[in-house]
C-alpha cells in the first residue's frame, strides 16, 4: 500500500496514485516534454487533446518519462512514412477514447466489487482497497490489455485480407469504391422507453448490461464483429450472409427465452458499407437501423440483398412482407428470416 500522506477525509494522496498508475514520477512540463520528443509544440498540443487528455498550463509539471517516450515513438513513425498527421490523429484518438472507456470500466468494476450496496459511494477505505489492488496487480493487468489488442489486431487483419482476396477473385466494385460489402444488423430491445420508466437506474442498468454481454457473447461465437453499443441497441457485422444471419436469429433467440427481459426487433441489411475508425457507414447501415421498425418483437426483418444471398440456402425460410416506404430510402421490399424446420 502507499505510504505517503493521507487526505483529511482518510484518502491516499491523489499524487502518489497518479504516479503509481502512471508509472513514473511527474517530472516534466509541457514546453520540456515537446523539447525532449523533437516535436513541434502545435502538433504536440494536437496529440494531448486527441488522447482525450485535459489542457495543462505550459509550467505544471505533469508529464513523465512515459509521457516523453510516446511523443518519441510517433515522432518515429512519422519519420519512418508510416502514418503522416493526419493518420496520427486518428489513431491517437481511437486509442484514447478507447481507454477511456476501458478505465472507466475497469474502475467501476473494482468499485462494485468491493461496495456492498451499489446505491452507495465508494467510502475511504474502498478507495484506499482500490489503490492497493492497482499497486500490487496492475503488471498483471497491462499485458492483459496488449494481449487482447493483439488478439482483436489478428482478427481484424484476417478479415481484411479475405476481403482483399474476395475483391481479388471477384473483382473491384466500381459503383462503391473504397466500400466493403458485408452484413450489418440492429437488435434493438422493445419497449426499453416504458422499461426506463419503471425500473430504477440500478436495474435498468443491469438489464443492459445483461442484453449487451448476451448479444456480445453471441456475435463473437457466430464469428462476428460487435460495431458499436447504444444502450438498448448493438450493432453488429458479419462478413457473410450467413453470418449475419446466425448473429440476428441467435441473439433474438436468446433474448426471447429469458422472460425477464424484454424481446428485441431485429433489422439486417447485405451490401456496400464505408469502415471508418471501427465504425461503419453508409447507406446499407441505414437500412438495417429503418428495417428493426419494421420487426414484430422477437424476429427478424432482413432487406432484399440479404434475402437472395441466403435464397439456396435450406437452413432458413424467408417470407417477403408488404412492400413499403422507409425514410430516406424510398420503397423496399422486406422479408422476415427464421430458421427452418427440422
Amino acid at each position: 500500500m502507499l505510504e505517503g500522506e493521507m487526505s483529511d477525509a482518510g484518502l491516499p494522496d491523489p499524487k502518489e496514485i497518479e504516479e503509481l498508475l502512471l508509472g513514473g514520477e511527474l517530472k516534466y512540463n509541457r514546453v520540456d516534454a515537446v523539447r525532449l520528443s523533437e516535436m513541434s509544440p502545435e502538433f504536440a498540443r494536437r496529440l494531448w487533446r486527441a488522447f482525450g487528455y485535459p489542457s495543462m498550463p505550459e509550467d505544471a509539471v505533469a508529464y513523465t518519462e512515459g509521457d516523453v517516450a510516446a511523443l518519441c515513438r510517433i515522432r518515429r513513425l512519422m519519420d519512418d512514412g508510416v502514418l503522416d498527421e493526419d493518420g496520427v490523429i486518428r489513431l491517437v484518438r481511437a486509442f484514447g477514447q478507447t481507454m477511456t472507456r476501458l478505465a472507466e470500466w475497469q474502475v467501476n468494476l473494482l468499485s462494485a466489487m468491493l461496495v456492498t450496496d451499489p446505491q452507495e459511494q465508494p467510502s475511504a477505505e474502498a478507495v484506499s482497497s482500490i489503490v492497493d489492488i492497482a499497486e500490487r496487480h496492475i503488471d498483471e493487468f497491462e499485458p492483459l490489455v496488449v494481449h487482447a489488442w493483439r488478439r482483436q489486431l489478428a482478427a481484424a487483419g484476417t478479415r481484411a485480407m479475405a476481403a482483399a482476396a474476395s475483391r481479388e477473385a471477384e473483382g473491384e466494385d466500381e459503383t462503391h469504391p473504397g466500400r466493403l460489402v458485408t452484413t450489418v444488423g440492429f437488435a434493438d430491445m422493445v419497449s426499453f422507453t416504458q422499461m426506463s420508466r419503471e425500473l430504477d437506474e440500478i436495474a435498468l442498468a443491469r438489464v443492459v448490461e445483461w442484453f449487451e454481454e448476451t448479444a456480445a457473447d453471441i456475435i463473437a461465437t457466430c464469428g462476428g464483429r460487435l460495431v458499436k453499443t447504444l444502450g438498448d441497441e448493438v450493432l453488429f457485422a458479419g462478413d457473410t450472409p450467413e453470418i449475419g444471419a446466425e448473429i440476428a436469429l441467435s441473439i433474438a433467440a436468446a433474448i426471447q427465452d429469458e422472460t425477464e427481459i424484454p424481446d428485441v426487433r431485429v433489422g439486417v441489411a447485405h451490401g456496400p458499407v464505408l469502415p471508418l475508425m471501427g465504425d461503419v457507414f453508409g447507406t446499407t447501415v441505414n437500412l438495417a437501423a429503418r428495417l428493426t421498425a419494421l420487426a414484430r418483437p422477437g424476429t427478424v426483418v432482413i432487406d432484399q440483398s440479404l434475402a437472395e444471398a441466403l435464397g439456396e440456402n435450406e437452413d432458413y425460410t424467408i417470407t417477403s412482407m408488404v412492400r413499403r416506404p422507409v425514410q430516406g430510402l424510398g420503397i423496399v421490399q422486406p422479408y422476415v428470416l427464421r430458421r427452418a424446420k427440422p
